[in-house]
């Protein structure tokens, strides 16, 4: 079993897919087109390779939870790497800075803020034990 994709309702389609394409260079628009959910009008489309991809649909409304807050909802999602530091000087490059991140023996991420407030996580490990990995 693996995640096939993650469905983010966002405010600007452009803005959105400039950030996910400065982390995954890699993936392409698989597949785009225009609908109705519940009466508003939208545009999305899956932004991804042949196995994983993110949708993306531009009908989002009001403000994301607090990071910092209780809220239930979404707190991060987070995608291996496998060169962190490339990937940060991508992002960077793109006008992406890192929120926060940490490093641990075996493993270092960063938390980046996409254009409408979801934290992506990107880790890189530094071990293929398991038992390295998960330590924490």
């Amino acid at each position: 079993m693996f995640l096939e994709h993650v469905n983010l309702v966002v405010t600007d389609l452009n803005k959105s897919l400039t950030f996910y394409q400065a982390a995954f260079p890699h993936w392409r628009i698989r597949s785009k087109g225009s609908g109705e959910w519940y009466g508003k009008p939208r545009q999305w489309l899956h932004f991804g390779d042949d196995f994983n991809y993110i949708a993306l649909s531009d009908h989002g409304e009001g403000e994301i939870r607090k990071l910092s807050g209780h809220q239930t909802g979404l707190a991060h999602f987070a995608y291996v790497v496998k060169n962190l530091d490339a990937l940060i000087m991508r992002m960077c490059d793109a006008g992406f800075f890192v929120d926060k991140g940490s490093e641990h023996p075996f493993r270092k991420n960063a938390y980046f803020i996409d254009p409408d407030g979801f934290e992506v996580e990107f880790v890189e490990y530094l071990s293929d034990l398991p038992s390295e990995r998960n330590s924490d």
